[in-house]
């Protein structure tokens, strides 16, 4: 007995011609994940959220917390801005042996089914098997075939059917995980290297063989259900931020792509990077059959402006008084140079321009190091030296004007949270805006 997955209403309702799709949000930052459910709770929505493989795995990931970990972590934030949590999705990301490439395919594989294990497990019902990658034992000069690709990826879903199953007997109401599969898109994290090679768009016959040798793995490993509970194929729609800028969608380049889709009545298409396209942008990729559009950094960016409008707020107010400073901006910076593992094989170029980069860039490289120590304790004084001293409306009308009206209309408290969240909110609006997700429920 499986219990029917809402997100398979995606597909009903693109076959059907309503322009519906689902934004997810894929970050683990606290004030993100509080901003997408109160926007979710006062727009009547569902929310979907997402934490990659590097995020949160069985050994705690980058973020130190396991997926049931990172489950906890949500449910907590749903329940204090009062987030119905039948309204809430959790899923997974380039799940597989992305993390453990370095090894050969026996201890990658057996660590990705492990990693499986604890995402269904936990109760996530989205499931992005991701087999792509190579690991150490590959030809590195050979190109990993599909069928190599497919048959590892069945393989993670016989784990992932056998855990749910097995979910089923202590929670007979735990609800089946629809599952996606294909990666057209740079490793989680963003691509590497300073030279842009462009954004090809997907081609069609790519797509097809995707599902083809997918499906036959899936059916020869006798893994029907499974196959029935696939709702998506990633594929590259021709969208992909920059330092900045972004590619923009043109769906006229991606019009043979996006057609091939109404050949497959059970699916949609999934699109990473959609970070930084416009909202009419993001409306066409759900009317062309985008049924999923993933966005991180440019939520993250979001919240890092936000936070330099709140200093820059502080530092007005504090100017010639002996009040200590948060020197937010400045712990971050020293954070980032003491150690630059995340954003060094990222950004190119001279001083100045990595010194940008690092503050600035659309790939928002520094979301790495908000949780550090050094840059939440700077953020905590930040916030604390605001709510002791207030904010002026004048400065905040120079510093945050969206907010500033939204504070004088009444529609928000004058708080340095709330108005941090409500700039990640501005951002989310460009995606309901394009994904009508409220007929999901």
């Amino acid at each position: 007995m499986m219990n029917h997955n809402p997100l398979k209403k995606i597909v009903e309702l693109q076959k059907q011609g309503k322009n519906v799709g689902i934004y997810s949000v894929c970050s683990a930052n606290g004030y993100v994940i509080e901003a997408a459910l109160k926007r979710g709770k006062s727009d009547g929505s569902c929310v979907l959220i997402e934490s990659t493989a590097n995020q949160c795995d069985q050994n705690g990931g980058y973020t130190g917390m396991t997926p049931l970990d990172f489950k906890n972590f949500v449910l907590g934030i749903a329940d204090k801005v009062g987030f119905d949590p039948k309204r809430l999705f959790l899923g997974g990301d380039h799940l597989g042996p992305l993390t453990f490439a370095g090894m050969d395919e026996a201890q990658a594989m057996e660590n990705a089914e492990e990693l499986i294990r604890h995402y269904v497990g936990a109760g996530f019902t989205k499931i992005h098997i991701d087999t792509s990658m190579k690991v150490a034992s590959d030809d590195p000069n050979t190109r990993l075939s599909d069928e190599t690709i497919a048959k590892r990826g069945a393989r993670l879903a016989r784990v992932a059917q056998d855990t749910y199953h097995k979910l089923l007997e202590s929670d007979p109401d735990a609800i089946a995980p629809v599952y996606i599969v294909g990666s057209e898109v740079p490793i989680p994290g963003g691509a590497v290297g300073a030279v842009d090679q462009g954004v090809q768009v997907t081609k069609v016959e790519d797509f097809k063989n995707t599902v083809a040798t997918f499906e036959k793995a899936f059916r020869e490993q006798g893994l029907d259900e499974a196959w029935d509970n696939v709702i998506g194929v990633v594929v590259q729609p021709g969208v992909e931020e920059k330092d900045s800028g972004c590619t923009e969608y043109d769906r006229e380049k991606a019009k043979d792509l996006m057609a091939s889709i109404q050949e497959f009545p059970n699916l949609v298409f999934e699109g990473h990077s959609t970070d930084y396209q416009t909202k009419i942008k993001l409306r066409e990729l759900v009317e062309d059959g985008v049924g999923i559009l993933k966005v991180g950094p440019a939520l993250t960016f979001a919240m890092r402006e936000g936070m330099f409008a709140l200093e820059n707020i502080e530092k007005e107010l504090i100017y010639g008084t002996d009040i200590t400073p948060s020197g937010f901006q400045d712990a971050l910076e020293a954070e980032m140079l003491k150690e630059g593992k995340h954003w060094r094989k990222h950004y190119q170029g001279t001083e100045l321009e990595l010194r940008m980069k690092r503050k600035y860039s659309f790939s928002d490289r520094c979301r790495y190091y908000m949780p550090t120590p050094a840059v939440e304790a700077a953020k905590e004084r930040l916030i604390s030296n605001l709510r002791t001293l207030g904010i002026p409306l004048n400065l905040l009308s120079q510093f945050m004007p969206i907010q500033y009206t939204k504070v004088r209309e009444g529609l928000l408290v004058n708080d340095p949270v709330e108005l941090v969240e409500d700039r990640i909110i501005n951002t989310i609006d460009e995606y309901l805006y394009a994904t009508h997700q409220k007929e999901l429920l």
